[in-house]
């Protein structure tokens, strides 16, 4: 059995309709978010004599604001101390670090716990080269030694 559906002029418009609306509305979309979505916020700085033209997106500050807040936070910077205790005695541990500290009053020095070891470190070296310099000078007394990477205080600027 075969049925036939006629469709009127009025319902074939509908559906066309219905049928492009759809992209209508998802391009309108599209249009409206992407303009705010990709738009950049440009602020343009000069010198006074001219000499030197920033332009750059007003996002940096922000950046570079956040940044400061992380940094001030944070206050310690890669670099380099001494290793001259490590051991499972935490008296031994102890006992070096006053000694050293005694020995060199301009030097800081750390006592920390890793399971389930002590570490004695020394110093807060920006460099490998400035590590390796006071090393040379304690090996004699601390023959056991040796430099490691860690986490250092930020050095006060002079």
């Amino acid at each position: 059995m075969i049925t036939f559906v006629s469709i009127t002029n009025e319902d074939q418009e509908k559906s066309i309709f219905a049928v492009m609306k759809r992209p209508l509305i998802i391009f309108f979309l599209f249009f409206f978010f992407s303009q705010h979505l990709f738009a950049q916020r440009y602020v343009t700085q000069s010198n006074a004599d001219s000499s030197v033209v920033v332009t750059k997106d007003s996002r940096v500050d922000e950046l570079i604001n956040k940044q400061k807040e992380i940094n001030l936070q944070k206050q310690t910077m890669p670099g380099y101390r001494i290793q001259v205790y490590f051991g499972v005695n935490r008296q031994k541990a102890t006992e070096v670090k006053s000694e050293f500290s005694s020995k060199h009053l301009d030097v800081n020095s750390y006592l920390t716990y890793s399971q389930p070891n002590f570490k004695v470190r020394v110093g807060d070296f920006r460099t490998r080269l400035e590590a390796q310099k006071f090393l040379k000078e304690i090996q004699g007394v601390y023959g056991t030694s040796f430099i490691v990477s860690d986490d250092i205080r930020i050095p006060v600027l002079k």
